[in-house]
């Protein structure tokens, strides 16, 4: 049973973090069971699983939904990265070694592919991959214990605001790549910090799109599949 529980867990999570189902969109358990070809328990198991990720809410006999992202959500989400990827950054300059210098590029590499064939969801994945690598080359255990609950959401966020000028985030993790492979840790923690700051206000602007005033219980109460906004 775990193994078809974890199966319909990452396919509804990555659904999710790709944006395939969307923030407030009602969650029918009737009808991914159908589509998964699964019973009901795996699929609320894995339910329950996002919920404590934090990706689902699920609302006491009713159902559940594809958490929304608010305002809020991304400015407590921004609050967090300007001080655990800055943090990061510090260490990672201290002490990355030649191979993960090289996994670092080659995210970048892939990011600035990905922009000359305007591959929305290819600029995530290398984006994305390049933050998690950092953390990695922190080569702090518990930082990557802290950071890794956020990175769902992160990748969320992510392709959400997928159309918000690649080719700049490339240039300033270009930036950052290069503070870290010169050993300079104030740089790459500077460098890291504006990265991320610069980017809470185009975020929330671009999350006036897909945020609403959502109201789980009343999504929840009749069929609705699709998102309030």
């Amino acid at each position: 049973m775990s193994a078809l529980r974890d199966r319909v867990y990452e396919t509804l999570k990555w659904r999710i973090v790709e944006v395939e189902l969307r923030p407030g969109q009602r969650l029918v358990e009737r009808d991914l069971a159908a589509e998964l070809d699964v019973s009901r328990i795996p699929l609320r198991e894995a339910l329950r699983l996002l919920s404590a990720e934090g990706l689902v809410v699920i609302v006491p006999n009713r159902g559940a939904l594809v958490s929304p992202f608010t305002p809020a959500d991304i400015r407590d989400l921004f609050d967090v990265r300007e001080s655990l990827e800055v943090l990061a950054a510090r260490l990672a300059a201290g002490q990355a070694d030649a191979d993960g210098l090289a996994r670092l590029r080659e995210c970048i590499v892939r990011a600035r592919d990905a922009v000359r064939r305007d591959d929305r969801r290819d600029i995530v994945t290398a984006n994305a991959g390049f933050h998690s690598e950092i953390v990695r080359l922190s080569g702090n255990a518990l930082l990557g214990t802290l950071m890794r609950p956020l990175d769902a959401q992160l990748r969320r966020l992510f392709h959400l605001t997928s159309d918000r000028d690649p080719g700049r985030q490339c240039a300033e993790h270009e930036e950052l790549y290069a503070a870290i492979a010169d050993g300079d840790a104030d740089r790459a923690a500077a460098c890291a910090l504006r990265h991320v700051a610069d980017g809470r206000e185009p975020t929330l602007a671009l999350a006036e799109r897909w945020t609403a005033d959502i109201d789980p219980i009343e999504v929840t109460r009749t069929r609705r599949r699709r998102p309030l906004a």
